[in-house]
């Protein structure tokens, strides 16, 4: 596995002991109690893979193993009964002053609707005003320290690279969302300044055009521009990774098969945050999304799998990371796709984690879960390639 990039971190994470988290803790208490990976995984809403990991980097903080396990069987060593019977006061104790946190306050979900509120009360009154509200709403949230952003034109695509500091050379393409109308490389530097900070890579954002002006396939052809600009920087392709959230989660896939379709190298990886990917039947029935998504779509046939993406062939994209939130509006259909695309037998690694906001990604300054997806977006960037990029969901 290659070493990590220097460069600024959104979590500081210790190697004494006192790195131990409350996730380690709950990881720990839920295999106990199931003495079963694969149901504790469930009750926890992760990958087995991730808990598995939660687990080795327990034992491995306290220095003793904690957990036996066989093909068949789990069983709790004497030093796993010790940090049971210990562990458990101290996580009711942390539940019920949580609890108590959320009845009095409930700050966190309450702000996170109320800038996501903000966005779709506005959208209510017309594409302009839509526009402004996502860009206000961006605007709002705080690019992490150290970011470095310098405009450049990408093959003539207006862009923004963000690095964790100067000089680096962009490798990671990040497609912003905003359903195809909305968004800019501008609005997305927080975002793309987390990704750039818990990588350690400098990501290109470019400002592709937007529908209904520029309808389908604009987006794709100026994501495509991008993408050859980043090849014509000398980098190897299997050192880029594409990335996107949202809709630019969709536009990113669609980039990947029309770069199979021109014969254009694959880059190493891909990584999907929350993706809306059914443009041709997006959820929500007639609502605001499927209005979005038709102005993109516009009069193109459906059946293109550039845009109908799970009649596409998926077998030719690079290994995925995929990450959602088990109450986003876009679960249905990422499962769905990540089922079409383990079934061509593409290298999939799916991640849920217990959040209800849309690309949760965005709140990475006050949401743990944000930051959490984060550090396992930089751990899957750094498999090299004899490592395994493969979880089950």
């Amino acid at each position: 596995m290659s070493e990590r990039p220097a460069g600024p971190r959104l979590l500081g994470m210790p190697s004494a002991a006192d790195a131990i988290e409350l996730k380690h803790l709950r990881a720990f208490v839920a295999v106990a109690d199931e003495l079963n990976f694969s149901r504790a995984a469930n009750r926890l809403f992760v990958s087995q893979p991730a808990l598995s990991r939660q687990i080795k980097a327990l034992e491995s903080l306290i220095g003793c193993q904690l957990l036996r396990r066989s093909t068949h069987r789990v069983e709790l060593t004497l030093a796993g009964e010790a940090l049971l019977g210990a562990t458990l006061p101290l996580l009711s104790d942390m539940d019920d002053a949580i609890a108590l946190t959320r009845s009095v306050g409930g700050e966190v979900n309450a702000r996170v609707t109320l800038l996501w509120n903000s966005v779709v009360e506005d959208g209510a009154n017309g594409l302009a005003a839509m526009r402004e509200a996502f860009e206000a709403f961006n605007a709002q949230l705080p690019i992490p320290e150290g970011t470095v952003v310098r405009p450049v034109q990408a093959d003539g695509v207006s862009s923004l690279v963000v690095a964790p500091g100067q000089g680096p050379r962009p490798t990671v393409l990040h497609l912003h969302g905003g359903g195809y109308i909305a968004g800019s490389a501008f609005g997305y530097r927080p975002l793309a300044g987390a990704l750039a900070a818990a990588t350690g890579a400098a990501v290109l954002v470019p400002d592709y055009r937007l529908a209904p002006e520029h309808p389908f396939p604009a987006a794709v052809d100026d994501a495509l521009r991008a993408y050859r600009w980043l090849l014509g920087q000398g980098t190897d392709p299997g050192q880029l990774t594409i990335t996107g959230d949202s809709a630019g989660g969709g536009l990113a896939v669609s980039l990947m098969l029309r770069l199979a379709k021109e014969g254009l190298p694959q880059p190493g990886r891909a990584v999907l945050l929350c993706p809306a990917l059914d443009v041709v039947d997006p959820p929500g029935g007639d609502g605001p999304v499927a209005r979005w998504f038709s102005l993109y779509v516009r009069d193109h046939p459906a059946t293109d799998p550039l845009l109908n993406i799970f009649e596409a062939d998926l077998s030719v994209l690079p290994p995925l990371l995929v990450q959602c939130g088990t109450e986003d509006v876009t679960l249905p259909e990422t499962r769905r796709f990540v089922d079409h695309a383990r079934g061509q037998g593409l290298d999939v690694r799916f991640d849920l984690y217990p959040v209800s906001t849309h690309v949760f990604h965005l709140f990475w300054s006050f949401l743990p879960e944000a930051a959490d997806a984060l550090e396992q977006v930089a751990g899957f960037l750094r498999t090299d390639e004899s490592g395994s990029a493969a979880e089950a969901g």
